[in-house]
């Protein structure tokens, strides 16, 4: 009995280790930022989720997924211009500028739902996956892609009728999906295979399926097509990986705030944001083709997610209580 106690006290600690490790934070950094304002915004204190940014009018568009909202706010006037209710559960939100169309995935009814940019109005809305999470556009075929998580698939849509095209089978749970403009092909995370694909929109056959050791969920995808480069956010061990997708190998493993969600990538100042679940904001900073924390602390509880303005590199964090104690969205520049 005093032996099996023995081994049960040992292997407490050796899980009580790996606990510990699996949620310590990265070493504090200064983040280089300073902020440059706040706008109250409207709702109660629930989650917020994705949020998108028409850089050229100044416009961005947060998922207020406890609310079932998406709310505009000018971000030069620092304003709320509208709500937008009546999309249940939604999660992701993708402003295309060039149709003046805002697309959203409404995640309890499992639809897609196409709004005007001007007037927040519904123009129509179709079918998805089962549990629509992040979208990507297609502008060779004017089509919206959805990562349906659970459903295990992407469904493809017409971005002005919303009728579907195809849903294509990846074969596991699917995290987020990237349009490369490059290859004009769309990569995508699947999370519960630890696998980046690589779909082609004009047959819809995956082409390559990229392993991704030292990866535990992969969820958060954003990219630098110029430089050839993915960046992949892996939820389950807080970590951030560069693919080449030359060579298609993981170029480098760097530790980031635990539960890494939503990537913004700024190109003209080469700086990926990494917004995680525990309100933790890593930097990462891009020279020649491989990436280096130069920032990373707490941001802010709940600030899950970041966009990103490539002109003025003002990055902006909704968070469902502020000072206040209601919801608001912080305003940072670079320091």
């Amino acid at each position: 009995m005093a032996g099996g106690l023995a081994i049960l006290l040992a292997v407490g600690v050796v899980v009580g280790v790996i606990a510990v490790r699996r949620f310590q934070q990265p070493p504090v950094v200064p983040l280089g930022l300073r902020p440059a304002g706040q706008v109250a915004l409207p709702g109660d204190s629930s989650r917020f989720d994705y949020a998108s940014l028409d850089a050229g009018r100044g416009l961005l568009f947060i998922a207020h997924l406890g609310a079932s909202e998406v709310v505009e706010v000018d971000v030069r006037a620092q304003r709320v211009v509208r709500t937008i209710s009546g999309l249940s559960g939604v999660h992701g939100v993708l402003v295309v500028p060039d149709k003046h169309r805002v697309y959203a995935t409404a995640t309890n009814a499992n639809r897609m739902v196409i709004l005007d940019e001007d007037t927040g109005a519904q123009l129509g809305s179709g079918p998805t996956g089962a549990y629509p999470d992040g979208l990507a556009y297609d502008p060779v075929r004017s089509e919206v892609w959805t990562t349906n998580e659970s459903g295990g698939n992407e469904t493809i849509l017409n971005a002005d009728t919303a009728a579907v095209r195809a849903n294509v089978p990846l074969g596991g749970e699917v995290g987020n999906v990237y349009y490369d403009t490059t290859t004009r092909m769309m990569l995508v995370d699947v999370q519960s295979d630890n696998v980046l694909a690589v779909v082609d929109p004009a047959t819809l056959g995956v082409t390559r399926r990229i392993s991704l050791p030292g990866c535990d969920n992969d969820h958060g995808l954003s990219i630098d097509s110029g430089h050839r480069l993915a960046f992949v956010a892996c939820d389950g061990n807080a970590t951030l990986l560069t693919v080449d997708l030359s060579s298609w190998q993981v170029v480098d493993r760097l530790q980031v705030g635990q539960g890494p969600d939503v990537l913004a990538f700024d190109p003209a100042a080469q700086r990926l944001y990494v917004a995680a679940e525990s309100g933790w904001l890593s930097i990462l900073t891009e020279t020649d083709r491989h990436l280096a924390v130069t920032g990373s602390s707490h941001l802010a509880d709940g600030a899950h997610v970041v966009a990103v303005d490539p002109g003025t590199h003002r990055s902006y964090y909704p968070v469902p209580s502020g000072a206040s104690g209601r919801p608001v969205l912080l305003f940072y520049d670079l320091a």
